[in-house]
């Protein structure tokens, strides 16, 4: 059974930095999608940047237009996924949450196939 668990959240101030970290255990298939979506109170949950499998090892990244340019993520491995978290506003307050999914997409509902991690808080202060 796959089990995916994240680290990193935490307090931080407005234009500050973060990075979480997702780690996927019992393993799953080179050819699928990473990536991480966020929930903040009273709103629905939204797609904040992801991986694509393109070829062999290689993952192209797909980012919300909210966090361009702030955000950087990276497929570390197979089975692992990092958020670099920067510029942060106190908007990107949320709970985010890993996701490992069969053909990676912006699509907020789980999807038949996905593995979603616990989910890990972030909270930014003005």
């Amino acid at each position: 059974q796959v089990q995916l668990v994240e680290s990193g959240g935490g307090l931080v101030q407005a234009g500050g930095s973060l990075r979480l970290s997702c780690a996927a255990s019992g393993g799953i298939e080179r050819s699928y999608g990473m990536g991480w979506f966020r929930q903040a109170s009273g709103k629905e949950r939204e797609f904040v940047a992801g991986t694509r499998w393109a070829s062999e090892n290689t993952y192209n990244a797909d980012y919300a237009d909210s966090v361009k340019g702030r955000f950087t993520i990276s497929r570390d491995s197979v089975s692992s996924v990092t958020l670099q978290m920067n510029s942060l506003k106190p908007e990107d307050t949320a709970v985010y949450y890993c996701v490992a999914r069969n053909v990676m997409s912006t699509t907020a509902e789980t999807m038949p196939g996905d593995y979603w991690g616990q989910g890990t808080q972030v909270t930014v202060s003005s």
